[in-house]
């Protein structure tokens, strides 16, 4: 499980150091890919082929289930970190997330999240006063 919040920077080149939490769940490969609300995720390779699977089961004679599947795989790349925990980060999903240099990883259970930093921080401080508000109804057994 994937957990906390780093901040480490991309480098010149596009490549990110994985938390060192986060290496060996990540050692034997990764896929990257669009998020939604303009991060990255990072799947561990079995979690998205189990993931994959599940999409898979969308109709495609629905819209939603085409345009999702379209703009969740179309972006995926497959990845191995090196020794020292780095990979690319591919320039269109930069472009995609608006990464620069300062970046949010952040562990949200199967997934690591990528962000730029500062949009993360404006994310968060927007979302912790719905997040404290939430109800019973919205998360059942959780509050």
């Amino acid at each position: 499980m994937f957990l906390g919040t780093h901040t480490p920077r991309l480098d010149d080149k596009g490549r990110l150091i994985l938390p060192a939490k986060f290496r060996d769940q990540l050692s034997d490969g990764l896929v990257i890919t669009r998020g939604q609300e303009r991060c990255l995720y990072l799947f561990p390779m079995q979690e998205f082929e189990r993931m994959h699977e599940e999409l898979r089961q969308a109709p495609l004679t629905r819209k939603e289930a085409r345009d999702y599947l379209r703009v969740f795989l179309s972006g995926a790349s497959d990845e191995t970190p090196d020794k020292q925990g780095r990979f690319t980060v591919p320039p269109v999903l930069r472009a995609y997330a608006g990464l620069d240099r300062d970046v949010a990883v952040i562990g949200a259970g199967s997934r690591v999240e990528l962000w730029d930093l500062p949009t993360w921080e404006s994310y968060l401080a927007a979302a912790e006063q719905p997040f404290s508000d939430q109800s019973e109804e919205v998360l059942p057994g959780i509050v």
